[in-house]
């Protein structure tokens, strides 16, 4: 028998052949990497984006319900219909938008997993896609797996806007999508209306399709509105727009999201879909439709939630020697470190979760060219007790 690993070859054993990565530059991403090495070093994780408190009591109670009253088996491939009924409300009420519940919405196993199975149902090799540099992590694997090949814009340090004639630049007969995020993760950018009314203007009379990663759209503060491209007709004839449950009511943990696309854009989508995860946890989607129906002020209230929580954090890092960058939406807070360091912000960001107990994401892992303006990453979902002790520490860095 031949040991594990490997195959027999006149007694001996030999390696299995492996056929070249498809994805030669990816390694373990930077959120394992980074919670990995709080957890060795019993540091305060402010790196991945997670939220350290429990959901709203009543959605475990709601699953419960559910799996008592039988919802054990799949769930239809879709989503469960009192489900995409509830999203399909959410979105008329919050966007004007009218989808159909039938052909029009399907639930995910993540947000991850709707962005990959879009690209996935539209990019054949050899397509173009513009994605927005710095580009959340998984958006590039996702477009080489199927064959395509990034184009990079660039949102420019500091406030990270997108500059739209570079976008109209990039746009070639080749362009089969475009990736957007808003509000924006790493940078807490939000895109305003005149965002995306250039971005219809550029893609109208073309077939470029837009995903538009909107999972953040309940963060967004100080008065601002959040523009989804369900906002815009003529982007939402176009786009396949991305929410997640997960995000909205603190249970990233549970892998439930959803989109909503025009019946033509969504049969196609289908199509990926039920060949990726073919359908998605059924007692928590009913516990989630429920949920809605019954408390629908919790999605909107969480702008006013979480922005307590970022100015809590912003005035825990008064005092110290980061420089808070503007936050406008997303639970993240950037912060520039150069007044303490110049080591490169991967090498700054292991230093501050070995030394000084609290980890950080760094923000040059997000660039494909690697830039580095010194700054890194804090997620703030944080209980204030928390945060709290996360600043205490933070103020203490470069002080000895």
């Amino acid at each position: 028998m031949a040991p594990a690993g490997g195959m027999m070859h006149n007694g001996r054993a030999m390696p299995l052949p492996v056929p070249p990565s498809k994805l030669p530059a990816v390694g373990t991403t930077i959120f394992t990497v980074m919670s990995r090495l709080a957890a060795e070093h019993g540091a305060i994780n402010l790196s991945q984006g997670f939220p350290d408190f429990a959901p709203p009591t009543r959605l475990p109670e709601l699953v419960v319900h559910h799996m008592a009253a039988g919802a054990n088996q799949y769930a239809p491939m879709a989503g469960a219909a009192s489900l995409r009924e509830a999203i399909a409300q959410k979105v008329a009420t919050l966007y004007g938008a009218a989808y159909d519940v039938e052909g029009g919405i399907t639930v995910t196993a993540g947000a991850t997993q709707a962005i990959y199975t879009a690209i996935a149902a539209f990019v054949r090799p050899g397509d173009e896609v513009i994605v927005f540099a710095p580009v959340y992590d998984s958006y590039v694997p996702a477009i080489e797996l199927n064959g395509g090949h990034p184009v990079f814009a660039t949102l420019r340090h500091p406030d990270y806007r997108p500059d739209w004639d570079e976008v109209a630049a990039l746009i070639t007969p080749k362009t089969r999508m475009i990736v957007i995020n808003t509000p924006h993760n790493p940078s807490g950018a939000v895109w305003e209306a005149a965002d995306l009314a250039a971005l219809e203007r550029l893609t109208r009379e073309t077939g470029i399709i837009v995903v538009a990663d909107e999972v953040y759209e309940h963060m967004v503060y100080d008065g601002r509105r959040h523009e989804s491209v369900m906002r815009h007709p003529g982007l939402r004839q176009r786009s396949i727009a991305v929410s997640s449950f997960g995000k909205t009511y603190h249970i990233t943990g549970w892998k439930i999201a959803y989109c909503l696309a025009p019946r033509e854009l969504m049969a196609e989508f289908r199509k990926a879909h039920q060949y990726v995860v073919f359908a998605v946890n059924h007692p928590m989607q009913l516990a989630l439709a429920d949920f809605m129906r019954e408390q629908p002020r919790f999605a909107t209230d969480l702008a006013g939630f979480y922005q307590a929580k970022r100015d809590f954090f912003r005035r825990e890092l008064e005092g110290s020697r980061f420089v808070a960058l503007s936050c406008r939406g997303t639970y993240f807070q950037l912060a520039r470190y150069d007044g303490i360091s110049d080591m490169p912000d991967t090498e700054f960001a292991r230093w501050l979760t070995v030394e000084h107990g609290v980890a950080a994401i760094p923000i040059s892992v997000f660039s494909p060219s690697g830039e580095d303006h010194r700054i890194v990453r804090f997620c703030f979902a944080k209980h204030e007790e928390t945060l709290a002790a996360a600043g205490a520490r933070l103020r203490t860095v470069g002080r000895t």
